[in-house]
């Protein structure tokens, strides 16, 4: 495989990374402003007595709910949402470390390219 070919799929692969990692990071934005929003419904839940009224939106309608059933649902969120921001945090990691592997491995055939290139002019 040519320098030249080299290159341009070494600069291909960085590109996908890069779009893999803004992904993630978007991921990564979501789940926090989840996390947020339920943490929120979950201070309510704790701040309303027992015989409270809860009501669920499903769809066009309020549904009432019994608020042990609430708070469960809203605790098993809450627990499955840190857990995808661990695996999203984990993913970051491991995408911020290849996007660095393919920079390095990009700026170094560049260098290559480009002694070549002045090589020939000489």
């Amino acid at each position: 495989m040519s320098l030249q070919a080299r290159l341009e799929a070494a600069t291909n692969e960085f590109q996908k990374v890069q779009k893999d990692l803004s992904n993630a990071i978007e991921a990564r934005q979501r789940l926090d402003s989840q996390l947020q929003e339920n943490e929120i419904v979950e201070k309510e839940f704790n701040a309303l007595q027992d015989d409270s009224n809860i009501y669920k939106l499903i769809g066009p309608v309020l549904v009432k709910e019994e608020k042990a059933e609430a708070v469960l649902n809203v605790s098993k969120r809450l627990e499955y949402i840190r857990n995808e921001i661990k695996r999203v945090e984990t993913q970051l990691t491991d995408l911020t470390k290849k996007s660095e592997l393919k920079k390095q491995e990009v700026v170094k055939l560049q260098s290559e390219y480009q002694q070549i290139a002045q090589a020939k002019l000489k």
